[in-house]
């Protein structure tokens, strides 16, 4: 027989397979557009642009469908509603971990952010246990927080208002908030430690070191070395480039809009003025610069696909059977642009949290760290750095773009699993 048609048979009964599988397999998967053999949906999204492609794909199969990564189901789920169901109603049943690759290979199953099961259950409780035993939530960590924005204002005034990419800064301030919560300790910014450490963030975990050490040796128990060592690799690498990657987009969006620049600074000298820091107390008092900081978040929108849920147990959602260990992932660019929530979602507007009379306007849309058991561990803490670098930044310094505002682009560089935005530079103008 001629081996094209061989090839052409099996490429064919594995196609048929696959469809079997999906309809008459353990579970009724949710509709979704036909897989090709071995590589599935693959040519049917945009690698560079997933939100985009999972969002006309929801348009054609609905907010609940299934995507096939080569020959892996993945269950799509799209906009608020479907969302909110399964995170939040359904929290315990999509708590699970889904598959991905990379991190399997290098956490091990270790870690708070990639570990499932008893496993994750035992290293979350202890995480937020020990966080908070450290400072977060207290007052005290405010006092970080603020620490670090001066620290940072003074790096900014060594640019001299030359042109200077923000990238540094924003890793390195949030990063030594989370070195003063985990190593009780701050470094300087040319510390050559601290540049390994940004680098390496597995190293330096004395804070971790004495109370497990009869533990070392039992590699079943949540308090293992490798675990704690990885669990301090994901706090460090959360609590540091997520929020800086939403500051540095934060820098560049208030650059391309100079009226809202103007209308935050107005606020910071009304409320706050110049002779002291900014601080939490200040947010209620400031409902234009929190939207601002809302708005930055929802338009950034840096996790377009959150990390991948995978279901706990076989269950029933929307009248499909989903089976155990299925990989979920959940469109959060389709809550933070819905257009009914959120009216020309595609425009950097603070409006979309204020209301008629200027009033800040919480929405249950907000989503940028997730919903339910998986949510961000280090949520309050986020929020709180970007509300004091901006506003203790915006206090001390005027924002100066190299090029006409209106030529600035914010369209990000990568829009896969992060949102990245492209490189630039401004002058940071002492007031």
């Amino acid at each position: 027989m001629d081996p094209f048609v061989i090839l052409v048979l099996c490429l064919s009964s594995l196609l048929l397979f696959s469809l079997w599988k999906q309809s008459y397999g353990k579970g009724k998967l949710p509709p979704g557009p036909t897989p090709l053999p071995i590589i599935g949906n693959i040519l049917q999204l945009d690698v560079r642009n997933i939100k985009n492609s999972v969002h006309n794909l929801s348009k054609a199969y609905g907010p609940v469908f299934t995507l096939y990564f080569g020959m892996k189901p993945i269950v799509m789920l799209h906009g608020y509603e479907a969302i909110k169901e399964a995170l939040i109603d359904m929290g315990e049943e999509f708590s699970g971990r889904g598959h991905f690759p990379l991190f399997e290979r290098s956490k091990k199953g270790f870690g708070v952010t990639f570990s499932n099961g008893k496993m994750w259950k035992e290293t979350r409780r202890f995480s937020l246990m020990t966080l908070r035993n450290l400072g977060m939530g207290k007052r005290c960590l405010e006092d970080r927080v603020q620490e670090e924005a001066s620290c940072l204002v003074e790096e900014l005034r060594k640019t001299k208002a030359l042109p200077c990419d923000p990238t540094f800064i924003t890793v390195y301030a949030p990063c030594n908030v989370m070195c003063s919560i985990i190593f009780q300790n701050r470094f300087d910014y040319n510390d050559q430690n601290f540049l390994n450490l940004v680098k390496k963030s597995t190293e330096n975990v004395k804070i971790l070191s004495s109370p497990w050490i009869q533990e070392k040796h039992n590699q079943r128990s949540e308090y293992s070395a490798e675990n704690l060592l990885n669990t301090v690799h994901d706090l460090l690498g959360a609590g540091s480039q997520t929020t800086s990657t939403t500051l540095r987009y934060g820098l560049l969006l208030l650059l391309k809009h100079p009226e809202v620049t103007a209308k935050v600074q107005e606020e910071i000298d009304h409320v706050v003025g110049r002779n002291r820091s900014p601080c939490m107390q200040d947010r209620s008092s400031m409902p234009y610069t929190d939207a601002v900081v809302h708005e930055i978040q929802r338009y950034t929108d840096l996790s377009p696909m959150s990390l991948p849920h995978r279901v706990t147990r076989d269950i029933k959602f929307r009248n499909c059977l989903i089976p155990k260990g299925t990989t979920i992932l959940t469109a959060l660019s389709s809550v933070l642009h819905d257009n009914k929530e959120f009216p020309n979602p595609e425009m950097f507007d603070p409006g979309h949290f204020l209301d008629e009379s200027g009033n800040f306007k919480k929405s249950d849309y907000f989503m940028p760290f997730s919903a339910g058991k998986r949510m961000c561990l280090g949520e309050g803490l986020a929020r709180m750095e970007l509300f004091l670098f901006l506003t203790t930044i915006l206090q001390k310094f005027t924002l100066k773009p190299l090029v006409d505002p209106k030529h600035i682009d914010t369209t990000p560089v990568a829009n896969g699993f992060v949102s990245v935005p492209p490189s630039y530079q401004l002058c940071f103008i002492p007031i």
